[in-house]
């Protein structure tokens, strides 16, 4: 989601200092409660109403690991998550490992190698009711007295 622009930000701040209240302000201009509050106390606090860097997420746990994980899936591609995690020797969840496998560029098998991976055929065609000439079965009434 992107930040509101800075003209956004200004107009509800004179708003605010004008002596709106924080709710009508915004209802006025579509935003939530709580934002402009956050927005009168950042200017309180730095005294800016820019929007703030965004901060980057720590570093992928498999990060110092990912060109061993490169050289095992080149050298074997139809090992499963699991069996990289072992390799690496590292105590990670699999799904780590198969996040990281994604973020290296490769694709990843969901089923171990068995054949084709297609759906289930249905057996053979069921036997057609009421005599097998093709003519629809009659229901008979119920024999429920009334």
């Amino acid at each position: 989601m992107r930040a509101y622009s800075v003209d956004l930000r200004q107009r509800v701040i004179d708003d605010c200092d004008a002596g709106l209240g924080t709710a009508a302000v915004a209802e006025k201009y579509s935003v939530s409660p709580s934002w402009v509050r956050k927005l009168k106390k950042q200017r309180r606090d730095t005294g800016s109403i820019e929007p703030l860097a965004a901060t980057p997420g720590p570093e992928p746990v498999l990060a110092a690991h990912e060109e061993r994980l490169r050289e095992l899936i080149r050298s074997n591609p139809d090992r499963t998550a699991g069996e990289y995690r072992t390799l690496l020797g590292v105590g990670v969840a699999v799904v780590t490992v198969w996040r990281a496998v994604r973020r290296l560029g490769f694709t990843h098998k969901k089923s171990p190698p068995r054949g084709r991976a297609e759906p289930a055929r249905r057996g053979r065609e069921a036997e057609p009711v009421a005599g097998g000439d093709g003519a629809p079965a009659r229901r008979a009434k119920a024999g429920v007295p009334r």
